[in-house]
C-alpha cells in the first residue's frame, strides 16, 4: 500500500479559498488515479474529486464542480485540490485516496491518508 500524507486544510471564511496537497510515497501510481473524498460529522465518506495520473482526465462530484479544481504533478505523485467560493457545508476531514480507476470509477478500495480537517465559517 502507498502512503499518502495530505496538507493544507484549515479554517476559512465562507467565500474564501484552500489549496490541499497529497504526497504519494509510491512512484506505482503514475499510472493510476489520485483523487479526494470528504467526511463531514454523521454523514458517509463521499468522493468529490478524481484524476487519472498519465492523462490528467478530471472528474468531479456535482457539490463541487465548478468551485474545486483537482490536479496533479506526475513526477512528484503529487495531487492537489484548489476549492474556491468555500460554503459552510464544505466543512469536513478531507481524505486523499489512490488507487486503479476506470474513468470516474476506482476499482477496488483505493488507499487513504490520515485526512486533512476543512472548517467553513
Amino acid at each position: 500500500h502507498v502512503q499518502l500524507v495530505e496538507s493544507g486544510g484549515g479554517s476559512v471564511q465562507a467565500g474564501g479559498s484552500l489549496r490541499l496537497s497529497c504526497a504519494a510515497s509510491d512512484n506505482t501510481y503514475s499510472g493510476e488515479c489520485m483523487g479526494w473524498f470528504r467526511q463531514a460529522p454523521g454523514k458517509e465518506r463521499e468522493g468529490i474529486a478524481m484524476i487519472a495520473m498519465s492523462s490528467g482526465d478530471a472528474y468531479y462530484d456535482d457539490s463541487v464542480k465548478d468551485r474545486f479544481t483537482i490536479s496533479r504533478d506526475g513526477a512528484k505523485n503529487t495531487a492537489f485540490l484548489e476549492m474556491n467560493s468555500l460554503k459552510a457545508e464544505d466543512t469536513a476531514m478531507y481524505y486523499c485516496a489512490a488507487g486503479r480507476c476506470y474513468g470516474a470509477s476506482w476499482l477496488g478500495q483505493p488507499d487513504w491518508g490520515e485526512g486533512t480537517q476543512v472548517t467553513v465559517s
